[in-house]
């Protein structure tokens, strides 16, 4: 699954990735497949990218590396002249057509009827979204419950300056969306931190929560007395208070290296949650930290190849 991290200050951007590759097995089994996989990419000399989500695409009946595409993308297109945003476009259109993900949509419903079926349990209602699926199912003690599935897909950072020095952040969603992070000329999103991938950790450690509170009991029965823009707000009351504007380049970099190291600890020594054990340890190996400052970009610690 991977952890991916975009630190922006005043100063200059970071990105910084894991290397670990995860994957389902045969028997739908996640296994870790290397730690040696490359998750972070410059484009140009001012833009850079972070994938997580799936490992492999197919190509020709051959599943093939994220890594193989980002390259073949920088080959294939003049990415010289490229902004932050064309290359967020770029990337969406690309992936977003490889990974067919229209096909998986429409077999969803009956993979879900299948296994919730062997698993004695009764799919009573399938509704399908936009990207996902949303359904209810009776739990063996008859009680109805809610289930959201959707496919495997990609998230990505694009992260980078514009050529006339403005900065700019994505997340590209496939399937799913585009959305702007940051920007240097929308007041408010200038400056900041931002994560994808199996982000629990680090949402936990800066935010105070993440994102599966919502399911708790006492949490959705106050989402539908107050609303989840309501509940959410009083929640991110506990964020901890950072001034990114104010944050060096190499605090950004601290804290992008150390909230992934902690996640890696973190997934070692646990097990998922208690309300919903059994995670996949999807983060791990060397980090990978690129600096991309108005003046040109630096890595900071980057992945060789090695015989040991």
């Amino acid at each position: 699954m991977s952890l991916a991290i975009n630190t922006t200050t005043p100063e200059g951007i970071v990105l910084a990735a894991d290397s670990r590759q995860s994957y389902r097995n045969r028997k739908g089994v996640s296994r870790i497949g290397s730690d040696a996989a490359t998750k972070l990419f410059l484009i140009n000399n001012r833009i850079g990218v972070a994938v997580t989500g799936l490992a492999f695409l197919q190509e020709n009946g051959i599943p093939k590396n994220i890594s193989k595409f980002i390259e073949q993308f920088k080959r294939e297109v003049d990415v010289e002249n490229l902004s932050v945003k064309d290359v967020a476009k770029k990337l969406h259109y690309i992936f977003d057509k490889r990974l067919n993900w229209q096909e998986q949509l429409e077999k969803l419903p009956e993979q879900i009827k299948t296994n919730f079926k062997n698993q004695g349990l009764e799919i009573t209602e399938i509704n399908k979204e936009q990207y996902d699926l949303k359904f209810k199912f009776k739990d063996q003690s008859g009680n109805v419950k809610d289930g959201v599935a959707g496919i495997d897909g990609l998230v990505l950072f694009v992260a980078g300056y514009n050529a006339d020095g403005s900065h700019e952040v994505y997340n590209v969603y496939v399937p799913g969306e585009i959305i702007k992070r940051r920007d240097s000329n929308q007041k408010g999103i200038e400056y900041g931190a931002n994560w994808i991938g199996q982000t629990d950790v680090v949402s936990r450690i800066v935010k105070g929560w993440d994102p599966r509170i919502l399911n708790a009991p006492f949490v959705s029965e106050a989402t539908k007395q107050k609303g989840q823009p309501e509940v959410e707000k009083q929640l991110n009351g506990l964020e901890y208070a950072i001034n990114w504007g104010a944050m060096t380049l190499q605090d950004a970099v601290d804290f992008t290296v150390l909230a992934i190291q902690t996640t890696s600890a973190m997934q070692r020594f646990s097990d998922g949650i208690q309300a919903d054990p059994g995670d996949m340890p999807g983060v791990g190996g060397p980090v990978d930290v690129l600096v991309i400052m108005p003046d040109g970009p630096k890595w900071i610690q980057k992945k060789e190849l090695i015989v040991e």
